[in-house]
């Protein structure tokens, strides 16, 4: 696949995530009506309310045993707890889309960053964590991908691209311990499982992207656009404006 061709799919594909996920964010503030957070505290500001993310897809521990609802480990992929929280996740993205994409392909990248996401929320539900939401746990499953890539690809460049990711990882370790409310679960669960479906889904090198990893993409891709619709869908038919 030619430079140039990689370079626009990854770019379409880092549009489509990050628009969806802003819009899921707009969406969670317009739910929380006045219950919106606007604290001070820029790790507070604009958090939408519990009942909102809830309602939109949030999963966890107490909201899977309550309601029974699996299918939250998608969709909570795609919500956020915050402006900061939704801009470090959409900045992170925009360094891993295209590096992912280059050395796996636009198919499955999209695979990767959905089953990476369940696995951290899956693993999320067996550490207690009550309510949890956001992209990095699929963040942290493209690096976990990438890493898995840099360590066991030959040259220079599979070097360089382990050297990063480790170093992602390191910060990421740190962060975890240093910032209140991460959740190391899902990142843990996020990364392991990048490692695990880098090694079994392949990248360029060991075999090219078929037909499987399209249709598989495909079939992610379309239930998580009516997972995502449904929850919207039924807000804007239940909720009191």
């Amino acid at each position: 696949m030619p430079d140039k061709t990689v370079i626009s799919v990854s770019s379409i594909a880092l549009r489509a995530i990050i628009y969806v996920n802003v819009f899921m964010f707009f969406i969670s503030m317009i739910f929380s009506k006045e219950h919106l957070n606007f604290s001070l505290n820029p790790l507070l500001f604009l958090t939408p309310s519990p009942f909102a993310l809830e309602f939109l897809g949030a999963t966890g521990k107490s909201i899977i045993s309550k309601n029974g609802t699996w299918w939250t480990i998608i969709t909570a992929n795609w919500l956020h707890g915050g402006l900061l929280h939704i801009v470090f996740n959409m900045l992170a993205l925009r360094t891993l889309i295209p590096l992912v994409v280059k050395e796996y392909g636009v198919f499955r990248m999209f695979v990767l960053y959905t089953l990476t996401g369940m696995s951290g929320f899956l693993l999320s539900y067996v550490g207690n964590v009550s309510l949890t939401i956001g992209a990095s746990s699929g963040i942290c499953g493209l690096i976990g991908a990438a890493m898995y890539f840099g360590r066991s690809s030959r040259g220079q460049w599979g070097r360089l691209v382990y050297k990063e990711t480790l170093g992602w990882v390191i910060s990421l370790a740190l962060f975890g311990f240093l910032i209140p409310n991460i959740n190391n679960w899902s990142h843990a669960g996020g990364l392991i499982s990048g490692i695990l479906f880098g090694w079994i889904f392949g990248y360029h090198q060991k075999r090219k992207e078929n037909y499987f990893d399209k249709i598989f993409a495909v079939f992610l891709m379309g239930l998580t656009v009516w997972l995502l619709f449904k929850h919207v869908a039924e807000g804007f038919l239940i909720i009191d404006f």
